[in-house]
């Protein structure tokens, strides 16, 4: 009884509208930000260095700010994002990319790879 009740809640909350995308991918998240009673969407750009899925699937996004490693882990399903825009596609051998962490300049840099992109629109519903 209690898993039907938790399976809705969880098709209720489950967006639709984000691309397939795996550790080493370059992404765009559009976060809604809320400033007293104004709502404005705001990028956060960077690499995706890790991925977990399930019902509380998540993903880290790292990026490098002002000279600074900043990561943050944005849960799948959470309302605060508005849309993920993949950019690039990385090839990496591994399903975490923790190493970026210690790595600086072009030390960090990953090898592009051409991938069939698949938008929002075309995703058959």
């Amino acid at each position: 009884m209690t898993n039907l009740i938790i399976d809705k809640l969880l098709a209720k909350a489950k967006h639709a509208d984000i691309p397939d995308f795996v550790a080493g991918d370059s992404i765009r998240v559009q976060v809604k930000i809320k400033e007293g009673d104004k709502e404005r969407l705001q990028a956060f750009e960077g690499v995706v260095i890790a991925r977990t899925r399930g019902p509380q699937a998540s993903f880290t996004v790292r990026k490098i700010s002002f000279g600074h490693g900043v990561e943050r882990i944005f849960p799948v399903n959470s309302t605060v994002i508005e849309r993920v825009e993949l950019l690039r596609s990385s090839k990496v051998r591994r399903a975490k990319l923790y190493y970026l962490r210690s790595l600086r300049g072009k030390a960090a840099r990953l090898k592009d790879i051409e991938r069939e992109r698949v938008t929002a629109e075309a995703v058959p519903q």
